[in-house]
Order: structure tokens, then sequence, then C-alpha cells
């Protein structure tokens, strides 16, 4: 259903690209302050989200 072409990112992968743990990445779902979606016990991202949220992130600590 859900191929790698298409852009979507585990939590380990996201926690690399964030420089966070996996855990934190949950968390950031469950609270909603990253887009995330669940495929059976696991969350999904897609890759644009995150780097959205990376450009968002950088641009709030840069001030």
């Amino acid at each position: 259903m859900l191929d790698r072409d298409d852009g979507y990112l585990n939590s380990k992968e996201v926690a690399q690209i964030l420089d966070v743990s996996p855990d934190t990445v949950n968390e950031f779902a469950r609270k909603h302050l990253l887009p995330a979606f669940k495929q059976g016990r696991q969350w999904r991202f897609r890759k644009r989200d995150i780097t959205s949220f990376k450009r968002q992130l950088r641009g709030t600590t840069a001030a």
C-alpha cells in the first residue's frame, strides 16, 4: 500500500532528520505537532511534512 517512492517515513527516519529520539517523534505525532497517521501500530510521516516542519523549526530558533 505505502511505498518508499510515495515519500513516507517511519519514526526512526524522522528522528534522524530532526536529530531527536524516535520517542520524541512519536510524542510530537500524538500531540499533533507533526502531521502523521498510524499504519498498524506505527506512525507514518510524509516526507514533505517533515521538511516543512524542520523549516519552521529552524525559522523559530533563528530569531
